[in-house]
């Protein structure tokens, strides 16, 4: 069982303590907290508490989650509807399978997303197979891709992969993960780190922000590593290996440094970088070029990792998908 605990701040204003759990854990659900309450999971000042309760200033706040807290319920994941999905499957054994994910395909049902998610065609293929004893709720995902990422996905068939794999991603340096960007701007050094606290925006609750230190407690401590491929004048092409995995952490780090991802809407790479030092032949190029690639150039290109059962590392690769290749294969051919 794992469990959290905050402190209230002194100049905190009184607010029910759903709404401020929803604001201060980082990637968790309303649905998640109603089932924590419901469980008697929320503990304030050593008394359970429902979650019409009304947090004051110094309150010690405790939860405690499972070590894999599931983001839907048994009856909740029993209720999916198995769709029909063409998936890339890289790799498949009795233990896990190995999905390429496009682009646009988000990976778990949720708000606005009730159909044609990755787990919908998972659930597919899981019961057109000779899998006995199939229990979606117990197997399913050990990480995830936002919708508009490309690459690689791990998913466990069974309960033992899903804890084996869920504990290195989160608590060993046996997962390596590389990712490739295209970020706006020219990077002065060929290599580096990004560290951080990643949090909750607090202007935009869609975004993710870098705070430089965690005095607040409002994020969680992060590292990627980069190295540059390739310099296109206004656009660099970066290998990315993250030590950590927090949610949007590649294009959050990167909008930290000043180089926010190609045409990553929400952090500010839809507009062309340095406009005023672009010609006018450069903007127009840089346009045509987000009409071929709609979306942020990031790509989970590579994934090594042991396997449940076989003890053994295993590494797979899929290539650059088709819009992205076409992208850097233009600014090639314009910047070189």
């Amino acid at each position: 069982m794992k469990k959290i605990q905050i402190v209230v701040k002194k100049d905190q204003k009184e607010i029910r303590i759903d709404k401020f759990l929803k604001r201060n854990i980082e990637n968790i659900s309303r649905n998640q907290i109603q089932k924590l309450m419901f469980s008697e999971k929320v503990i304030v000042n050593q008394q359970i508490v429902k979650k019409n309760y009304r947090i004051q200033p110094l309150d010690l706040i405790e939860i405690q989650f499972s070590n894999i807290p599931p983001i839907l319920d048994h009856l909740e994941y029993k209720n999916i509807v198995a769709e029909k999905i063409n998936l890339d499957i890289i790799h498949e054994d009795e233990d896990i399978i190995i999905v390429n994910k496009p682009a646009g395909m988000v990976v778990h049902p949720g708000f606005g997303h009730y159909k044609g998610t990755l787990i919908h065609g998972i659930k597919y293929h899981f019961q057109n197979s000779n899998l006995k004893n199939f229990n979606l709720y117990r197997s399913g995902l050990v990480h995830r891709l936002d919708k508009d990422t490309s690459g690689l996905l791990i998913v466990a068939k069974n309960e033992f992969s899903k804890k084996y794999l869920f504990q290195q991603f989160h608590s060993s340096k046996t997962i390596q993960r590389e990712y490739r960007a295209l970020i706006w701007g020219d990077l002065l050094e060929k290599k580096g780190i990004i560290t951080g606290f990643i949090g909750r925006d607090p202007k935009n609750r869609k975004r993710m922000t870098v705070f430089r230190t965690n005095e607040s407690h409002k994020g969680k401590y992060s590292i990627t590593h980069y190295q540059v491929l390739e310099r296109f004048k206004y656009l660099t092409y970066v290998s990315c290996n993250i030590e950590t995995g927090k949610t949007h952490q590649i294009r959050a780090h990167f909008k930290y440094l000043g180089h926010p991802l190609f045409h990553d809407s929400i952090y500010g790479g839809h507009k062309i970088f340095m406009k005023k030092k672009c010609s006018n032949q450069n903007i127009k190029f840089l346009k045509n070029c987000f009409k071929i690639l709609p979306r942020q150039a990031l790509h989970a290109i590579s994934l090594s990792f042991i396997h449940p059962k076989h003890e053994k590392c295993y590494f797979y690769y899929c290539p650059i998908p088709e819009d992205f290749k076409i992208v850097l294969q233009q600014c090639r051919k314009t910047f070189l």
